[in-house]
């Protein structure tokens, strides 16, 4: 059964309510698109990756909807929402592997392949987020729009869409802010 956007928006609203049972309608009809976002985003993370789509979509359900009550502003914040959790969550797993305790900046390695440590991506992920977070406070709407492009793999067109902005006008903002990315990464990476 195909559900609209306008029963996702109700449904949220509903939530917004206070309505208790809207969380349980609304899983269902959000649940493929949120891992579809998940899956394309996971398919550019390093093989061998711990965490797999399914539970990055569940870890980021919970804590959409485990914590006090939420207000969504349609459609489009919940997923921008559910694509920011997804990003923390994918940030805060690169940081847990990071720590010694972890095995530092050591990658597991299928001993058929390879027997010895490589070094890994995830001080990779984390710069992106450093450089994120001072985009974020330079330019919301272009930090807004990498993490829809880039975190949950929206083309263009759609994450304009979710911002409620015109298709011109993201590409602009994407183009500043993808170069603006790109300068500051050159200065950490």
């Amino acid at each position: 059964m195909d559900q609209g956007p306008e029963q996702v928006t109700h449904i949220l609203e509903a939530a917004g309510a206070g309505d208790a049972q809207a969380a349980e309608k609304l899983l269902p009809l959000v649940y493929n698109e949120l891992r579809k976002l998940a899956a394309h985003k996971m398919a550019t993370e390093r093989p061998g990756q711990t965490l797999q789509p399914t539970a990055l979509v569940h870890e980021a359900w919970l804590r959409l909807t485990g914590g006090a009550n939420q207000e969504w502003n349609g459609r489009g914040h919940f997923f921008a929402a559910a694509a920011e959790a997804m990003r923390r969550i994918l940030v805060e797993n690169a940081r847990r592997k990071r720590r010694v305790k972890h095995g530092g900046e050591l990658q597991r390695v299928d001993m058929i392949t390879l027997d010895v440590a490589i070094l890994s991506d995830e001080g990779h992920l984390l710069a992106v987020d450093e450089a994120l977070e001072k985009l974020a406070a330079r330019d919301p709407l272009g930090a807004q729009l990498i993490k829809l492009r880039f975190f949950a793999g929206l083309p263009n067109v759609e994450a304009a869409r979710l911002l409620e902005i015109p298709e011109r006008t993201a590409k602009r903002t994407w183009a500043y802010a993808r170069a603006w990315l790109y300068e500051e990464l050159k200065k950490t990476l």
